[in-house]
């Protein structure tokens, strides 16, 4: 099967991850780097990596005189080389829509605030990305209630006044 771009860009952050932990000497990283580039199957790549970590390790669990002495044991966090990038809540986008669209469609603030809503709690939940697009939402969605709502008070004391 082809390797596509991306497949190529990921072989290439695993040779620099091992690169870096010293599993590469310099030439070897190199040559490796050069027939990444240049790889066309699945295979190619594969055989250019069969040697190496494909993620992030686990932390090593410290022992009882490591936790006695807690300047022995410093946890190095785990690069993000390896993990996939976090997706983007799909309802904190529905909510932003709904909300840019209030303006000119007065209905779609109810969805915004649901989605909003939903896409919070959701992300809370998931860790996805969209907190803010969420929050954009609910604000423009609320706005335009409050703003519908004091136009109605206003219309109902006019009406009532005459």
């Amino acid at each position: 099967m082809r390797a596509s771009h991306t497949d190529r860009e990921r072989a290439i952050d695993v040779l620099k991850a091992g690169f870096s932990e010293g599993r590469l000497g310099q030439p070897e990283y190199e040559q490796r780097l050069e027939r990444a580039q240049n790889a066309q199957t699945y295979g190619e790549l594969h055989l250019l990596l069969a040697d190496l970590p494909q993620g992030p390790l686990p932390l090593p669990t410290p022992t009882p005189q490591q936790f006695a002495q807690p300047q022995a044991y410093v946890a190095q966090p785990v690069p993000r080389t390896f993990l996939p990038p976090p997706q983007t809540n799909g309802s904190a986008i529905g909510a932003l829509v709904c909300g840019v669209l209030t303006p000119m469609y007065g209905l779609t603030a109810i969805p915004a605030i649901i989605l909003g809503h939903k896409a919070k709690a959701e992300i809370r939940r998931t860790g996805e990305r969209g907190e803010g697009l969420a929050t954009a939402g609910l604000v423009l969605g609320w706005v335009t209630l409050g703003f519908v709502a004091v136009v109605l008070v206003i219309v109902a004391a006019v009406a009532l006044g005459r």
